[in-house]
């Protein structure tokens, strides 16, 4: 039986995606959120919430990234001058952010400066990362296999609402992530955001949801004809129960239970996404299997991706395991 490659590229893409927007998007939700603190020792606590695996989270991305331009090298083609600024706006947020981790907890005179480069590097990436999202959704002009369109092509109407949406959504799993994390006064602040942010994501998710099939009419075949109505009805309606179970859960300051329901929000809504847009690599202009590389690459690359993802996940795990426990006033990883 041979190996449909293409389909198993796509779904190491779409798990090293998966990874880093819901590891990644609580660190940098939480830096979204840093502004806004109750205070200075707020802020130390917060950082230190996220020091000892904000770096390793980002390892997801690396892969996503590698992957893409290795087993599709036409997407990635299309793709990178396509998306060349807000990527590259993206990229450098992180570099700012990355450095900001490293010099704010020693800085005294310059702590004000690094405090802004957290805060504005976590929101220029979260905001590049949904106008992304936005742009590849709406689809990107292609002609003879390369891009077609202009510089700005990627800044829409729709490409601001879902950098908009992203950015509120890091920020929910910010603060779940806090919730987990610390206790007292600042525990409670972050109940109290998470549950102004869970109303805020649901108007985001239901104006997402909306706009979306009016982009193309496959899309709306797709969720509107039979039987895809009824076979695809489920995930808005589990969305609306998770978003109602969060709401509840936040409401009761129940600390265990409102972070993984923001992940399995995001799930959701990654996979209504999925849905929308498959099977393409480039949506509306080339599939999968149009954009793989040659099957010898996939396979000779695929044997280093089975030998070294086992890695990935035992480091992540084992990190996540070891720097677990609440978070206190003066305490953590620097």
């Amino acid at each position: 039986m041979s190996l449909d490659l293409p389909m198993i590229w796509a779904a190491v893409i779409i798990f090293g995606v998966v990874m880093y927007v819901i590891l990644d998007g609580f660190d940098l939700g939480l830096g979204v959120l840093f502004p806004f603190a109750p205070d200075s020792a707020s802020r130390d606590t917060m950082m230190a919430s996220v020091a000892p695996v904000w770096d390793g989270n980002e390892t997801w991305l690396v892969l996503g990234g590698a992957a893409l331009f290795a087993a599709f090298p036409t997407a990635f083609s299309i793709l990178l001058p396509a998306l060349y600024l807000p990527l590259m706006a993206f990229l450098l947020a992180l570099v700012f952010r990355g450095v900001a981790f490293e010099f704010r907890h020693r800085a005294y005179r310059t702590r004000a400066v690094w405090t802004t480069a957290f805060a504005g590097g976590s929101l220029v990436a979260a905001f590049a990362q949904g106008l992304i999202l936005g742009a590849f959704v709406q689809g990107l002009r292609v002609e003879d296999g390369q891009f077609a369109g202009g510089l700005l092509d990627w800044l829409t109407p729709f490409s601001i609402v879902t950098g908009l949406a992203l950015v509120v959504g890091y920020a929910l799993l910010g603060a779940c992530w806090l919730i987990v994390k610390t206790e007292g006064a600042l525990q409670a602040w972050s109940f109290r955001v998470a549950r102004r942010l869970t109303v805020a994501i649901a108007v985001f998710i239901l104006v997402v949801s909306a706009w979306t099939p009016l982009l193309a009419e496959d899309i709306v075949e797709r969720w509107f004809s039979w039987p895809g109505i009824v076979v695809l009805a489920p995930i808005p309606v589990i969305t609306a129960l998770v978003l109602a179970g969060l709401w509840q859960h936040l409401g009761k300051r129940r600390e265990a239970t409102p972070f993984p329901l923001a992940i399995l929000l995001f799930l959701l809504c990654f996979l209504g996404l999925a849905v929308s847009l498959w099977p393409y690599a480039v949506p509306r202009e080339v599939t999968i299997a149009e954009a793989a590389a040659s099957e010898t690459s996939q396979m000779f690359l695929l044997i280093g991706v089975v030998l070294l993802l086992p890695v990935i996940l035992a480091y992540t795990l084992f990190t996540y395991r070891v720097f677990r426990g609440k978070v206190r006033p003066g305490e953590g990883y620097h």
